[in-house]
């Protein structure tokens, strides 16, 4: 097993690229264990956590990346707001931040994970959504609790 301690400063282009598939909840971590799509294994004692997309380490025949995963989401896009356009956008923001959930905003779509007090808050208020499987990336700098 491969320990890693921090990212790659520069990988080459040219090298074939393998993946290592990883929640978004276990990049948030600093200690965690992981397997590339080749079967190699990797164990991960950072100083800080790491980002989807990162290469993480090199040998002669590759580079491996981390791949974040698909997960269970639900979007809504800006046509869904109709009239009240900019000013529904932020009602809807604020609804789901008040539920304590972060956002993805992506192009016109706003993401969310899915979740029953989200896909109950849709409903109650008319929002129409569509749920689907992406990688979310959503917004960091937010309150934390």
């Amino acid at each position: 097993m491969t320990i890693v301690h921090h990212p790659l400063a520069a990988s080459a282009d040219s090298a074939t690229r393998i993946r290592i598939p990883v929640e978004r909840l276990t990049l948030a971590k600093r200690r965690w264990r992981g397997v590339a799509e080749d079967g190699s294994e990797f164990g991960f004692d950072l100083e800080s956590p790491l980002v989807d997309g990162v290469a993480i380490f090199q040998n002669e025949a590759a580079v491996y990346i981390l791949a974040q995963k698909y997960e269970p989401v639900l979007e809504v896009s800006s046509a869904a707001f109709g009239a009240g356009g900019p000013a529904d956008a932020a009602r809807l923001g604020w609804m789901i931040g008040n539920l304590h959930f972060q956002i993805e905003i992506a192009g016109d779509i706003v993401r969310v994970v899915d979740d029953p007090a989200v896909r109950q808050l849709f409903e109650r208020e008319g929002i129409a959504y569509t749920a689907c499987k992406r990688v979310f990336h959503p917004l960091s700098g937010g309150h934390q609790h």
